[in-house]
């Protein structure tokens, strides 16, 4: 399935929740792993304002484009932000949603 940029130039964007383990498979406890850098992905909670609206949504990054010492409150740039839809059978049940993938996060201080 395509995936598409989103332009966040013009956002204020702040960690809500600090970067966690991104599970593989939960009923194992594996850890999910980027096919570009073969490092552990990592999931980011991120706060994203812009004009007058603000969401949260949950960012994989793999390990190597995550800083150290990041916390929630801090403000941080995304870079190379992209969306993707994703749809799956679990449990009998169709479920799709949209998942979004970071390159990095950088501090914006």
């Amino acid at each position: 399935m395509p995936s598409f940029k989103i332009d966040t130039s013009t956002a204020l964007v702040f960690v809500a929740t600090a970067p966690e383990p991104k599970l593989a498979n939960r009923k194992t406890g594996e850890i999910a792993i980027d096919v570009a850098t073969e490092k552990p992905l990592y999931t980011v909670g991120l706060l994203v304002t812009d004009e007058g609206e603000g969401n949260l949504y949950k960012v994989a990054v793999p390990e190597t484009g995550l800083p150290e010492g990041l916390a929630p409150g801090m403000p941080v740039r995304v870079v190379g932000l992209k969306a993707k839809d994703w749809e799956n059978e679990f449990n009998g049940k169709k479920m799709h949603g949209i998942s979004f993938r970071a390159v990095a996060i950088t501090s914006a201080a």
